[in-house]
């Protein structure tokens, strides 16, 4: 056991035990004595990209008022709670996703475009695309931190038909991609998610023990706990306890999906899958949360399904699959709907935005210091068409980004991919271009 002394924390302490390191909050002792916080150390900026396919429900996601003070729609109205911390756009769309006459079909094998800006290839020898900018972001910010980016999902890989006009299901199967031709695996399994971000194993039969140890993390370095406290303000020990009941909590749900799993899974149904949609989405959400809280890692993505989905989710109100709702026919009726599925899908998120906001940081919480791109790769779905796309930035980067406003954009004027190129920027990144991008988007 390495047991924890010092009065003055350095920002990257660890509670250490075989197989196990768990990352501490941001706590004052890890600030140098009386000096204030706001000048002891610049916040850490996040980024977590949202990506979900079919678009949205038309007539249901864009507010009629432009601007400020613009009132919610009927899918995003769970945001309002956040208002001064989202930026909702009109008018964007995404041309990298167009098929041609070059290249037909496929429109449902367009996710990779969504933090690319770049257009997928098809009947390509080996997928080719490009770096996505949440692995740029975090080479600039995630070199510190035990992970440098997570990618997480809710439904597996694999050809779900998606991939018979000639692409590629890596471009449907992972929207963060580390380089052009190397598309990054999306974690499923919030179990394994949990011990990569706390927890170590060697072996692939260690990490099998692992994932079947009914023991909490934080028993094996429990020792620990008490000798690190007692040098604390009172302050540190309440957030230092906050922190550690976040991690049993959602360790406690984790045994929880581990019971309902099948005893002994096939390569279908892996260790600790939540039978409940519902219950898998907030978990890879809380799992995000927390590796924020403990500074474990500063860029993550969340993929709220694949392409062609066939996904329920009862508790929006409506129980068709997700991709055949989302073709709607133009019926008022089967709009509506998708509208319910769409803002479902939004309250999801605002539940995440408020694990965030709940997290103290050097300056304000972690939604202040942190943004959240939630969008898809279309706007009507029914229609396969990839213009007019929802998009959704909540958070503040690094507390100067401005929310409560709604930008619209003429029609067939403006790309996703100049609106990354603009991301990129607030971030400090400096690039000429992203994907197809044609020149930054003024967001600011």
């Amino acid at each position: 056991m390495n047991v924890i002394r010092k009065k003055h924390l350095a920002r990257r302490t660890f509670l250490r035990a075989a197989g196990t390191a768990i990352a501490l909050p941001l706590l004052d002792a890890m600030l140098p004595a009386l000096t204030p916080i706001a000048k002891a150390a610049t916040p850490v900026r996040r980024f977590v990209g949202v990506w979900h396919p079919h678009g949205a429900a038309p007539g249901y996601w864009s507010p009629t008022q432009v601007g400020s003070d613009f009132e919610f729609s009927f899918i995003t109205k769970p945001l309002e709670p956040f208002r001064d911390r989202v930026v909702l756009i009109t008018g964007l769309d995404v041309p990298e996703a167009f098929s041609t006459e070059e290249e037909p079909g496929g429109n449902h094998a367009r996710g990779a475009v969504f933090l690319s800006g770049a257009r997928p290839r098809r009947n390509a020898v080996s997928p080719y695309l490009g770096a996505t900018i949440d692995q740029l972001i975090a080479d600039h910010y995630g070199q510190d931190t035990i992970v440098s980016s997570v990618q997480l999902g809710v439904e597996d890989a694999g050809n779900y038909g998606n991939c018979n006009w000639g692409y590629s299901c890596a471009y449907t199967n992972s929207i963060s991609w580390r380089g052009p031709s190397q598309p990054l695996p999306t974690e499923i399994n919030p179990h394994v998610a949990f011990e990569r971000l706390f927890g170590t194993g060697g072996s692939a039969q260690e990490r099998r023990q692992g994932r079947l140890r009914k023991a909490s993390l934080l028993d094996s370095v429990a020792l620990e706990i008490p000798a690190l406290k007692q040098s604390l303000s009172k302050e540190d020990q309440n957030r230092l306890d906050n922190y550690f009941e976040n991690i049993r909590e959602l360790e406690r749900r984790l045994r929880i999906a581990l019971d309902k799993s099948v005893a002994e899974p096939d390569a279908s149904v892996p260790f600790g899958i939540p039978q409940s949609k519902d219950e898998h989405l907030k978990l890879m959400f809380d799992l995000i949360a927390l590796a924020f809280q403990g500074d474990i890692t500063r860029s993550a993505t969340m993929m709220l399904g694949v392409d062609i989905s066939s996904a329920t989710f009862p508790e929006s109100g409506t129980n068709g699959a997700w991709h055949g709702t989302s073709h709607h026919g133009d019926k008022p009726s089967n709009i509506a709907d998708y509208a319910l599925m769409n803002r479902y899908h939004v309250s999801i998120l605002a539940r995440f935005l408020d694990k965030l906001r709940a997290i103290e940081d050097i300056e304000g919480n972690a939604l202040d210091n942190s943004l959240v791109y939630m969008g898809s790769n279309m706007g009507n779905s029914h229609r396969h068409a990839h213009e007019k796309v929802p998009v959704i930035l909540a958070g503040g980067i690094d507390g100067t980004f401005k929310g409560n406003r709604h930008l619209v954009f003429p029609d067939n004027t403006e790309r996703t991919s100049n609106m990354l190129l603009s991301l990129l920027q607030l971030y400090g990144i400096e690039r000429d271009s992203i994907g197809q991008s044609t020149g930054a988007l003024s967001i600011t």
